[in-house]
């Protein structure tokens, strides 16, 4: 059975830094795309940043420049640095991956909660 495990996830103050990992283990034949994701209460879930097969990224307007996402294919991990953090990334952020098993399937990980705030 094929799982995603985050963490990193926890309190910090306006302007801290935060690095989230999502590993996934399993019968995994390879690794396509990865990305995060993150839901505010209230509020729909959306995209922070994604990372194709091909290794391009694109990230949410709103953490262009702060957010960087990155992936270690040999772990089947992928990371999301977060630096300047504002109030408004308060959220649960989920990871997601779309992994071999043989067929291709979309995953998600449980979230973890990151909560900005003095």
């Amino acid at each position: 059975q094929v799982q995603l495990v985050e963490s990193g996830g926890g309190l910090v103050q306006p302007g801290g830094s935060l690095k989230l990992s999502c590993a996934a283990s399993g019968r995994i034949f390879s690794v396509n795309a990865v990305g995060w994701y993150r839901q505010a209460p209230g509020k729909e879930r959306e995209l922070v940043a994604r990372i194709n097969s091909g290794g391009s990224s694109n990230y949410a307007d709103a953490v262009q420049g702060r957010f960087a996402i990155s992936r270690d294919n040999a772990k089947n991990t992928v990371y999301l640095q977060m630096n300047s953090l504002k109030p408004e990334d308060t959220a649960v952020y989920y990871c997601n991956m779309v992994l071999a098993t043989p067929l291709m399937r979309n995953y998600w990980g449980q979230g973890t909660q990151v909560t900005v705030s003095s």
